[in-house]
């Protein structure tokens, strides 16, 4: 349940990547309540229309900006950022929630399946950031938070590659925070562990499928190494993402903040 006012994010304007689905998605319609104008975008256009209708039904088209956008090409980051400031005006906040997931023991890892993870999940990212980030250098204000995971934090069994992608998040996120900090300019990152997602669910039916269970089986099992017994809901990490954009969270920089149900504790 949302916990922030319809005032919390007024007059300000966040670009969300990864709208299209989870955490993006969630995080978009919970903004648009707390009062901000959104920028949503992927690359899946039938989402993009389905996430705008829902917008529309809690706010009006002054409120809102849909634009598809790869943003493995670098015309259309920069087409997005500049599209977004003339339609809604300065981008006072990022959300970059787009990823994907990935499992692959380190004998059976390709270049290819390598490189997809690592420049979604990181470089693409940074650079749609820069884009963002020179704009928030003129009006010396902002912030940004970035989509870790847990596996940022500590290695997985078979994850390498989207392990190794997420601490290289983390540790963007806390060299750019020290530099973003010197011009009034915020960048955390929150780190999920199991989330009730797709995502989540793709993973959790391949370790299934290894130990030869049913995928209900894999969730009751999933849910079970967890201490508080769940995995945590798309809304419940797009709370913690809007806290971190809101003037509550004004000295909070450079942190990852972990949403996991106590998984690190054990």
């Amino acid at each position: 349940m949302p916990i922030f006012s319809t005032e919390a994010l007024r007059d300000k304007h966040v670009l969300i990547t990864g709208a299209t689905g989870g955490i993006g998605y969630e995080t978009a319609k919970l903004l648009v309540k707390m009062g901000a104008r959104v920028t949503v975008t992927g690359r899946n256009q039938e989402k993009l229309e389905q996430l705008e209708k829902e917008l529309l039904q809690m706010a009006s088209k002054e409120q809102v900006f849909v634009q598809r956008a790869d943003l493995a090409k670098q015309e259309e980051r920069e087409n997005l950022v500049g599209q977004a400031e003339k339609q809604l005006g300065f981008i006072s906040g990022l959300v970059n929630s787009a990823g994907i997931g990935g499992g692959n023991l380190v004998e059976e890892l390709d270049e290819e399946t390598l490189d997809r993870v690592m420049n979604l999940n990181f470089k693409y990212t940074l650079l749609l950031t820069q884009a963002v980030y020179r704009k928030m250098l003129e009006k010396q204000e902002g912030a940004i938070v970035n989509l870790a995971s847990l596996s940022g934090l500590r290695g997985t069994h078979g994850g390498t590659a989207y392990a190794a992608s997420k601490f290289a998040v983390v540790g963007w996120t806390q060299s750019m925070a020290l530099e973003a900090i010197e011009h009034g300019i915020r960048v955390n990152a929150v780190c999920p562990g199991y989330v009730d997602t797709e995502m989540a669910w793709n993973g959790i039916r391949r370790r299934a499928e290894k130990n030869g269970i049913s995928f209900e089986e894999g969730m009751k099992n999933a849910a079970s190494e967890i201490p508080s017994g769940r995995l945590s809901t798309p809304e419940e990490v797009a709370n913690t993402i809007a806290f971190l954009l809101t003037d509550a969270a004004g000295n909070i920089v450079g942190e990852s903040l972990k949403i996991s149900g106590g998984s690190v504790m054990r």
